[in-house]
């Protein structure tokens, strides 16, 4: 720090105003609840991801189900085996490209979407009207407009 209390030019910025701790504390807030509504089902955060985005889309490639739920391939490969297990989701060998692999929801899957959408509905409708309708839109605007930043990689040491 400056004597002014400004930061030195070649300071970190304090972590209240770091972009990527506000991020991360901010989807704190929002998946707590979500947690504590799934935690009765077996049903992770990860999980859930998966179902809601198969659900939405449909079948598709484990490269693309990775890139949708936000989740890193080997991770997804892990967690598609334990959901494959539980019946929630259908695997099966791409005719176009026997190499891959395409993820469907299940009967089973559909039905866990189904016993939380009320619950799920209502923790969205609270946070909508705790920080305000227009402001929830706003927000996810802009972290649409975010994620289409491409940032370079850092420098490896």
């Amino acid at each position: 720090m400056t004597h002014s209390g400004l930061p030195e030019q070649n300071s970190l910025p304090r972590t209240a105003r770091s972009l990527p701790i506000a991020l991360l504390r901010a989807r704190e807030t929002v998946m707590a609840p979500i947690r504590d509504m799934l935690a009765e089902s077996g049903v992770n955060e990860q999980k859930w991801r998966v179902l809601r985005v198969l659900e939405e889309a449909g079948p598709m490639d484990q490269s693309l189900l990775a890139r949708e739920a936000c989740l890193q391939l080997p991770s997804l490969t892990r967690i598609l085996r334990t959901m494959d297990e539980q019946g929630l989701i259908a695997r099966a060998v791409d005719p176009a490209d026997r190499r891959r692999s395409i993820v469907s929801i299940s009967d089973e899957g559909r039905a866990v979407i189904a016993r939380h959408a009320a619950a799920s509905r209502a923790l969205f409708a609270q946070l909508e009207a705790s920080y305000g309708s227009k402001r929830l839109e706003h927000l996810l605007d802009l972290l649409a407009a975010l994620d289409t930043i491409d940032l370079p990689a850092a420098p490896r040491r």
